[in-house]
């Protein structure tokens, strides 16, 4: 592939389109268009494409800032392109995007199926207003059983796929993985510990005693026979489940014959555990051995898509996504991008199940195929078992949708009555609570929380590691510097979103974005409302902090809390405003106390972990060439890491297993003035 310049190209006439015009996909509403803007906009593309090949490609359409509008595929670049320069037969968001045209950039590809894949790729990265995007940008968990070590480690796994192994999956959740490594654990007693926890076992830990592994770290097993074990859950987990429970069905019968009734149960045991993985799943199925299953639904012009993950005849699980799309897209254009965009990152199944017939099928088909390196069939069944499991996700998404679209009616109310509570002119979209945690001023940390009209979002949480700069135990100067580099860094972003280089940074954040450039259905960044958690004094110091930083137009409101957390007694302090208390069976304050909870329960969970993490921490990981082995004989020859930090040269020196220039390097980490 290679990027197509248009000033490179000679002029040629336009000819008749040969591409269908695609709609925007976009969420927002178009609003009306003047006639001059859609004219300077067709303008902008028709002297594009009087420039562009007639070959396959990917264009991208911006608008004056710079921003990616719209990424889109043609078999044609040409007759695609020119087809928006005519303006003909456009909706109110087609003609909306092509009034915000200001620019566009092309790249030729070899194949149309190229273009395809480029163009999912492109959307994903980019996130263009007018594209249907996946709202749900969080990997899906698989189960890893690792290649790169004797002892084969069985553990839950996410993102790329770095570490030598096999990967079984994708799951539907994590919780999914969780309970099926518990069953695998007890059926083929697999370590699921981490490697330096392996490497430094002296005797075998609990899971050994509760039947869930082996041991092979302290040698209870030899690794010949841990590796068996390995092999089995392997063939478990790629379909061979029938030739395994036969092989412990005849295991178990050999035993009890031989009166070896101990044994006889472990097998018995291991039988039952799998069982429990098969008869766990929802729906299962003889007639597919591998699959996905994408079912739409849509209401009152919004999507909902349920996945369902069919590997070895078992249900994996299900996952239902709400794609942004515009109302005027159909469930079929809709359900065709997410299948594109979906298999951006992870390699697609043998079969791709649909619950509605796709325009371009057969090119999807090729791009998967593509992707994964083998044939990948993309189906829409309309009878027989296949169909039978499309309906049931086509249950599943309706029934999801449902819920969602009533969760989401219910918490617009919620956002109205805390507008209403704290005088706002309008139910604030997007609400951030803050609050800190830490114990005597160690691991300190600062939580913020985000909630909108789809509820808690957690995908924009964020963590604040305080500095050692603030006084340990000071409240107020730990807030002061969570909304500093909060708000400092969200003035960075719109300087950077301006095209700037230097902009007062009040007048960064107050005005409003011109009218064109706004979207009502996205989710902003910039709060319309900031909670913390404090009186009197956490508000001052948030306040003034704010201030210095410029934001003076977002409302600023602090909770103290009563005699009791959930008394209904908290005061709330604002700007301009005595303190003042909400009724007690206010909805506004409900929904406050939830918010308040949540950030609580998300700042001390963050603290927690931290102080684990250094609880956990040895000395030794921090030492130049001390790995998992020298780490063990140092332990194991001196007992603890306060004898190793006493302990002189040439004791380090007489360490098995520990060279001179490794004892000098440990002696000279803990002496060294």
């Amino acid at each position: 592939m290679n990027r197509q310049r248009t000033d490179d190209l000679p002029e040629d006439e336009i000819e008749d389109e040969e591409d269908g015009l695609p709609l925007p996909d976009a969420t927002i509403d178009a609003g009306e268009t003047t006639p001059s803007e859609l004219k300077h906009g067709i303008e902008v593309i028709a002297g594009f494409a009087r420039h562009l090949p007639n070959k396959p490609g990917v264009y991208r359409m911006f608008d004056r800032a710079g921003e990616v509008l719209y990424v889109g595929k043609a078999k044609s670049l040409k007759n695609r392109v020119t087809a928006y320069a005519r303006g003909l037969a456009h909706t109110n968001a087609v003609a909306r995007m092509i009034s915000e045209t200001a620019n566009m950039e092309f790249v030729t590809t070899g194949t149309e199926t190229e273009a395809l894949l480029l163009e999912s790729n492109l959307i994903k990265q980019l996130r263009p207003r007018y594209n249907v995007l996946l709202r749900d940008d969080k990997s899906f968990p698989y189960i890893l059983l690792t290649g790169d070590h004797p002892a084969p480690q069985i553990a839950k796994h996410r993102g790329s796929r770095q570490r030598k192994g096999d990967y079984f999956g994708p799951f539907a959740s994590a919780q999914a993985v969780k309970r099926t490594i518990d069953a695998l654990q007890k059926a083929f007693l697999l370590r699921s510990c981490s490697d330096s926890y392996y490497e430094n076992r002296t005797r075998p830990c609990l899971l050994f005693q509760i039947k869930r592994c082996a041991a092979p770290c302290t040698g209870e097993i030899s690794h010949a026979d841990y590796q068996a074990l390995a092999d089995q859950a392997r063939d478990f987990l790629s379909g061979r489940s029938s030739t395994v429970k036969r092989t412990l069905s005849e295991r178990m019968q050999a035993a009890a014959e031989a009166l070896e009734f101990e044994q006889a149960a472990r097998y018995r045991d291991r039988l039952a555990a799998l069982s429990a993985v098969q008869a766990g799943q929802d729906i299962n199925t003889q007639g597919v051995e591998e699959a996905d299953v994408f079912a739409i639904d849509e209401q009152a012009g919004h999507f909902c898509v349920e996945i369902f993950f069919f590997r070895n005849h078992q249900n994996w699980g299900n996952r239902a996504l709400f794609p942004r799309a515009d109302k005027s897209l159909t469930p079929a254009e809709v359900l065709a991008s997410v299948v594109t965009q979906f298999y951006d990152d992870k390699p697609p199944p043998r079969l791709v199940l649909l619950s509605h017939e796709v325009e371009e099928i057969d090119l999807i088909g090729e791009a998967l195929s593509a992707r994964a390196g083998r044939k990948v069939e993309i189906a829409a069944p309309k009878r027989g078992e296949k169909f039978d499991l499309v309906a049931h996700a086509r249950k599943n998404a309706h029934e999801a949708l449902s819920r969602k679209l009533a969760d989401n009616a219910g918490q617009q109310s919620l956002l109205v009555a805390l507008g209403e509570a704290f005088g706002l002119p309008k139910p604030p979209r997007r609400v951030e609570v803050y609050d800190n945690s830490h114990i005597m001023g160690t691991n300190a940390v600062g939580g913020m929380i985000v909630a909108g009209p789809d509820g808690f979002m957690k995908s924009h949480y964020r963590t604040f590691n305080i500095s050692s700069d603030t006084i340990a135990g000071d409240d107020f100067g730990m807030m002061r510097e969570v909304l500093k580099r909060r708000f400092s860094r969200l003035a960075k972003e719109s300087i950077a979103a301006e095209g700037g280089d230097t902009v007062d940074l009040a007048a960064a954040e107050s005005p409003a974005p011109p009218p064109e450039a706004q979207d009502e259905t996205a989710f902003p960044s910039r709060p319309d409302l900031v909670i913390v958690d404090g009186g009197k004094g956490q508000f001052e110091a948030a306040r003034l902090i704010m201030a210095e930083c410029g934001v003076t137009d977002i409302p600023l409101v602090a909770i103290a809390k009563g005699a009791d957390r959930n008394a209904m007694r908290e005061t709330f302090f604002m700007a301009g405003k005595e303190p003042f208390k909400l009724p007690p069976r206010d909805p506004g304050l409900y929904f406050i106390q939830r918010l308040r909870d949540e950030a609580h329960r998300f700042a001390i969970g963050t603290h927690r972990a931290r102080r684990k993490r250094d609880i956990t921490k040895n000395p030794l990981d921090e030492i130049a060439g001390i790995g998992p082995s020298r780490k063990r004989a140092l332990l194991l020859h001196f007992g603890t890491v306060k004898a190793i930090q006493r302990a002189k040269l040439d004791d380090l020196m007489r360490t098995p297993g520990v060279n001179a220039a490794t004892a000098k390097a440990v002696h000279d980490f803990f002496h060294d003035a």
